[in-house]
């Protein structure tokens, strides 16, 4: 993308439980009289807004003319370190609902001008969310809650995350009340408790992507790899069958995989062309649908 500066603010913000949501945003420093239009990008499950080369690419989409802010959702359990899960107990119980509330609060404080800079202008009225994986699900379902949100994109979503509880991780909730995962990255055992598994269910006409995709009125664009090993890409199809708006759009990528041939730590002087190419087609449709 074209040559433009990038600055960063970053800082927290309360969530409804008072603690931190962590946030980076970025912004073109450029000679703009108009308010910069707005991106909210959200991390995925056993993510934070730092994880590989996300952050680069936050600075990428903001040299298209956008500010964008990159969240860590509160109970992601990655705390002042931003790279290590050094809260597991937080990460135990996040919820589909506290991730929800998460977006609602970044969107409050943006439209309270609690997160800002002094030389720039933004349009908290057109907000575009672009999620990554459980991130993307919930950018899915922050799109029919929050009408500041005016596009949606997302990048190897989950469509309908109670599909995705295996009878092993149930039984375990049953008997246990929490279950274990491994994290194929780092070696760790990470808890999740039963709570994360109810609320679900139980508010899953509010938290499923698959339901609330249905109530879409905004330009939506699911992208995903062919060859996504932890995602299908029919869950993208799935999500782009059910959105009932009328400007819509599926990128399907070949050749790489849930992120989109990424990893953390990023290293490299340049992006996989994978990326690069999401990179690009996330950039242009928000330049010509987010207005």
């Amino acid at each position: 993308m074209k040559n433009v500066k990038v600055s960063k603010i970053s800082g927290s913000i309360p969530s409804t439980e008072d603690l931190p949501i962590y946030y980076d945003l970025y912004y073109p420093e450029v000679d703009k009289a108009a308010p910069l239009p707005v991106i909210l990008f959200l991390h995925g499950f056993k993510g934070f807004k730092d994880w590989g080369a996300f952050p680069e690419g936050c600075q990428e989409l903001s040299k298209a003319g956008f500010a964008v802010l990159a969240i860590n959702f509160s109970l992601n359990g990655v705390g002042e370190s931003m790279t290590e899960f050094d809260q597991l107990d937080l990460f135990a119980r996040e919820t589909l609902t506290q991730d929800l509330e998460d977006v609602g609060t970044a969107i409050e404080a943006l439209k309270e001008n609690e997160i800002t800079a002094r030389n720039i202008s933004l349009d908290t009225d057109t907000i575009g969310v672009l999620g990554h994986s459980r991130g993307g699900h919930t950018a899915v379902a922050a799109s029919a809650e929050y009408p500041e949100i005016k596009g949606v994109v997302t990048w190897s979503a989950v469509a309908d995350y109670n599909a995705r509880w295996s009878e092993d991780m149930i039984k375990d909730w049953e008997e246990k009340g929490v279950t274990e995962i491994k994290n194929g990255r780092t070696g760790q055992i990470m808890p999740v408790k039963e709570v994360v598994y109810k609320d679900a269910i139980k508010n899953a006409d509010r938290l499923m992507a698959v339901k609330r995709v249905q109530e879409l009125d905004i330009p939506a664009l699911f992208i995903h790899s062919k060859g996504d090993e932890g995602v299908p890409y029919s869950e993208a199809e799935k999500l782009y069958e059910h959105c009932n708006s009328e400007d819509k759009k599926i990128e399907l990528i070949p050749d790489s995989g849930h992120t989109f041939d990424t990893a953390h730590p990023f290293e490299d002087e340049e992006f996989s062309k994978p990326f690069e190419n999401v990179l690009t087609i996330t950039a242009n449709w928000f330049k010509t649908h987010l207005k």
